[in-house]
């Protein structure tokens, strides 16, 4: 079995790999000050629950925009599993070629949502990371990783606004029925949610007339399904594809070796 980490700024998403296939993923918060002891009892107890056997965990890899996190992560997955974890960073084969002003500045997790659309995905294609930013990153026909868009995640967004303002509430996010809300919360909901996909659809646009071609458009990553439902583009929804990019890291580095 590999192990798959993903350090993100809200969550750290676990995931398993087992001949192939995702066995399990889980999530925990992210806790900027954990220790190496509470964070190795917290990764410990997630494992036991999904009846995880340490003992065939034989790899396993991080990916991190996280960097206090990412050492310490990497010392309790070696005091668990006894495996020193693979850490996404530079000299790593990726099978793209990074061509961004300063390639170093590149963000681990759009790094590996890049190899995941490069190895699944028909290009040029557009990849879609809908955390707490929401990530937009081109790989085009000649596997270059183009570079892409950085905008205020959904959640994030809806958070500022109901903090800097006395009388919006916080509310749970799902498409209304209709663009024209009646009510404060549905008019909320077609903001966020309506204005999100608008948000995608010019911005698939506009990369689409730069390259002038089509391209495959891929989204992940929180509340990307919802949002996705209400888009003009057709965008494939895949909820663990930042996953499956940590395993095929894995496989062309540590099994290369």
């Amino acid at each position: 079995m590999v192990l798959t980490i993903d350090i993100g700024n809200s969550n750290i998403v676990l995931g398993v790999f087992e001949n192939e296939n995702i066995k399990f993923i889980a999530r925990m918060s992210t806790v900027h000050n954990f220790t190496v002891d509470e964070i190795a009892a917290n990764l410990y107890a997630v494992l036991n629950i999904h009846n995880t056997n340490f003992n065939e965990i034989h790899g396993a890899i991080i990916s991190s925009v996280v960097p206090q996190l990412t050492s310490a992560l990497a010392k309790a997955v070696k005091t668990i599993t006894g495996v020193t974890p693979l850490v996404v960073g530079p000299g790593m084969k990726t099978g793209i070629n990074i061509k961004i002003d300063n390639p170093a500045q590149l963000g681990s997790d759009l790094l590996v949502d890049g190899v995941a659309a490069n190895s699944l995905y028909p290009k040029p294609v557009i990849i879609a990371d809908m955390g707490t930013a929401t990530t937009l990153t081109v790989v085009d026909t000649n596997n270059n990783l183009l570079g892409g868009a950085i905008c205020p995640g959904v959640r994030t967004s809806l958070n500022a606004l109901v903090e800097k303002t006395a009388q919006l509430p916080q509310i749970n996010l799902e498409s209304p029925k209709k663009v024209i809300g009646t009510n404060t919360i549905d008019c909320i909901r077609s903001g966020v949610i309506f204005g999100n996909a608008c948000m995608l659809d010019g911005m698939i646009d506009r990369i689409e007339a730069q390259l002038g071609q089509k391209c495959f458009v891929v989204a992940t990553g929180g509340l990307s399904e919802e949002i996705c439902k209400q888009t003009k583009h057709h965008i494939e929804h895949n909820p663990t594809l930042l996953i499956q990019g940590l395993y095929i890291l894995y496989k062309k580095n540590a099994l290369a070796n």
